[in-house]
């Protein structure tokens, strides 16, 4: 039998058949199992986004739905009724009382023109006026008025020429309005066009999007019209939950207390970056200087929320969402009424100092009342006369005015020297004159003889202060002998160092934004004004540090900061939320005898009568020491006055400041005398202890 040739081949092709075919299986398989996997793992997949949404849908609807609503929705904040402002006897001095304010909020879709003509019908109808208009208003309505020679509106383009139609933006503003005057606007303008102006720029505040108080506090008759032609009037409303602000000691303090500013004002422009980053919008109304801008944190409220939503007339609706909550009540350790009495006796002096030639350059009066074991000040008043006679109140003259001091300053002095142990309590100087070669005699007032420390003090000798920095200085008087100091910058530098461990030449802490924080300080290369520091004859200092100064004394040494508020609490409750707690910035680092013996000189100048009959008479016991500077101003032709003390002179509750610049004649020998003791200081001093008794001396 013949074998097939061709076997082999087709078993070979057959075989090679079966493999693909196997191989094929194979891939058929791996393909489903991954097509397996892929639907399980979508399967997964959506089964995690179906409970995803169901978590959604079910518990995490209020949280998305608010976030929703957040993106989609506008919201309207606004100012709620400030704190209170309450003297320590908890008499009103700055209250917020109800106020109708008409409001606006533009429309949707509507145009410029269509808002000018409304702010034209508005104030025409409502009779309002642009009194309170400031420059930059008079610019701005010149740029928005004017109109070329075509009647169309240029943007104040008339006022540039040649290449200034070339510059930026910015710089052509800027040029425009350093170009327009008050007067030229109301002379290209009438009365009516900038009475609109007035209600029109208040229409078109930034941010647009807000409610703008466009009216404060307006009379019933205006409310009731607006209700009833409301249609007429698109976009204006009146808000019953308006507040103003309210003074009900008028001008008592005021300057102090500062303001708040208008819905109209709004922030302040030069403060607009620090206002924005702490969430106020421009709109809203902020304390202006004084404590009102100091405690503007605890006085402003939490704003209430509304949101925004419109009518089918495209008509703002405001739906309250969050109330929000009054500001914070001050109270302040200011005595209102003793303030105004205060202020009484200082307006009294001024109008009588008008009657005597020998007091005629006298204009201004400064007066503190403080507690010198907490700071607390009781009545810190101010007054200044102008040139009409016209007297106002200068509180803020306290922390503001440098007066040279004279001698109240001689405590300190005298402080210097112990500490540094170039004099004790028994080292006695020949209080006689003085002469230097090339300069003129230096003398006390009259010649006192021996004198030590106590008694220096007490009858107020230049010569023991000189005799004591000269000490200091190296300096070996010789009569008529030149002045040598080795290191004049030197002397001058210590004694300012000793000078401020007492307040005196630095800022005091007061709680008030525009303290001035230094002395006015004198900068002669002369080297015998160490001489004139040394009796208070060089830097110039506030009444307020003179305050925390004598309050050093006071109180043995403790250099206290002074406030104005003690406490704020919830309103209409005694829940205190802040308190200013007593601060005691430093303590003298001297023996504690130093100090006794700069208390019992202050002390002995009211027993031995030279502070004034009229102070030596009162029941109290009293420390205190007098002042006389020579005033550079007018001539050298004036001297000023000064009384600082304490009472009782153990464990006080009083320290005191009474400073009167220019308030004598520097003019030969018929004086009229330190006005301080004579007239302001007895009087006040018995107003206090009435209301706040101790016990009278024996």
């Amino acid at each position: 039998m013949l074998r097939n040739p061709f076997r082999d081949l087709d078993q070979k092709k057959l075989r090679r058949s079966s493999d693909a075919l196997k191989t094929q299986n194979d891939y058929y398989k791996i393909v489903n199992k991954r097509i397996g996997v892929f639907a399980l793992v979508i399967i997964l997949v959506f089964s995690i986004v179906v409970v995803r949404l169901a978590f959604l849908q079910i518990r995490g609807e209020e949280t998305y739905t608010a976030k929703l609503e957040s993106y989609t929705s506008k919201k309207q904040t606004d100012m709620t009724p400030r704190g209170m402002i309450y003297d320590r006897n908890g008499k009103v001095v700055a209250g917020t009382v109800s106020a109708l304010n008409i409001t606006y909020f533009p429309p949707k879709n509507t145009t410029s023109d269509e808002q000018w003509e409304l702010a034209q019908k508005f104030a025409k109808q409502f009779k309002t006026n642009h009194d309170r208009f400031t420059l930059s208003d008079y610019q701005d309505a010149y740029l928005y008025l004017h109109t070329d020679a075509n009647g169309k509106k240029d943007n104040g383009n008339n006022l540039l020429s040649g290449n200034e139609l070339n510059l930026g933006s910015a710089d052509a503003e800027k040029l425009k309005r350093e170009r327009i005057t008050q007067e030229m606007v109301e002379k290209e303008f009438s009365e009516e066009d900038l009475n609109a102006y007035a209600i029109f720029g208040a229409m078109r505040r930034a941010p647009s999007s807000q409610l703008k108080v466009v009216l404060e506090d307006v009379d019933k008759e205006i409310v009731y019209y607006l209700e009833e032609h409301k249609d007429e009037y698109p976009g204006f409303d009146v808000d019953m939950g308006g507040w103003k602000r309210e003074y009900p000691y008028g001008s008592t303090f005021r300057d102090v207390l500062g303001g708040v500013s208008t819905s109209v004002q709004g922030v302040p422009s030069e403060l607009k970056t620090y206002y924005e980053a702490k969430g106020y919008s421009m709109v809203d109304r902020v304390g202006i200087k004084g404590l009102e801008e100091q405690y503007e944190d605890l006085l402003t409220g939490t704003r209430k929320v509304s949101e925004i939503t419109y009518d089918e007339n495209g008509i703002a609706v405001l739906n309250e969402i969050n109330s929000g909550k009054n500001g914070y009540d001050l109270h302040m350790s200011i005595d209102i009424e003793l303030q105004k009495k205060v202020d009484d006796v200082l307006e009294k002096v001024l109008k009588n100092a008008s009657n005597d030639s020998r007091r005629q350059y006298f204009k201004n009066a400064y007066v503190i009342l403080m507690n010198p074991q907490t700071g607390e000040i009781y009545a810190m008043s101010g007054k200044a006369k102008g040139d009409d006679g016209k007297i106002t109140n200068f509180a803020t003259g306290n922390y503001k005015a440098g007066v040279v001091p004279g001698s109240i300053v001689k405590g300190a002095t005298v402080y210097m020297g112990l500490t540094e142990g170039v004099i004790d309590a028994n080292t006695i100087f020949i209080d006689a004159p003085i002469e230097f070669k090339g300069s003129q005699i230096k003398a006390s007032y009259q010649n006192h003889g021996p004198v030590n420390a106590v008694k220096a003090l007490s009858v107020s000798s230049n010569v023991y202060m000189w005799y004591t920095v000269m000490a200091l200085a190296g300096v070996n008087y010789v009569p008529k002998g030149p002045l040598i100091v080795n290191d004049y910058a030197g002397i001058v530098r210590l004694m300012r160092s000793y000078y401020s461990m007492f307040g005196l030449g630095t800022s005091t802490g007061l709680d008030v934004p525009d303290e001035t924080s230094t002395s006015f300080v004198g900068n002669s290369t002369d080297v015998g004004k160490f001489l004139d520091f040394a009796i208070g004859q060089y830097d110039l200092y506030t009444p307020i540090q003179i305050a925390q100064y004598v309050s050093t004394l006071a109180n043995g040494g403790k250099k206290v900061q002074p406030k104005l508020v003690n406490t704020a609490t919830e309103v209409n409750s005694d829940y205190v939320v802040y308190k200013n707690e007593t601060t005691i910035l430093s303590t003298l680092k001297g023996k504690e005898s130093d100090l006794d013996v700069v208390r019992a000189g202050f002390h002995q100048c009211v027993l031995d009568g030279n502070c004034g009959g009229a102070i030596k008479s009162l029941p109290y016991d009293i420390a205190a020491k007098t002042g006389t500077a020579e005033s550079a101003e007018h001539g050298g032709k004036t001297t000023n006055a000064a009384l600082i003390g304490w009472a009782p002179y153990e464990n006080p509750t009083l320290a005191f400041v009474c400073l009167a610049p220019d308030s004598d004649t520097n003019i030969g020998t018929n004086l009229a005398g330190n006005i301080c003791y004579q007239e302001i200081m007895p009087e006040i001093i018995q107003d206090f202890f009435k209301k706040y008794p101790i016990d009278k001396k024996d």
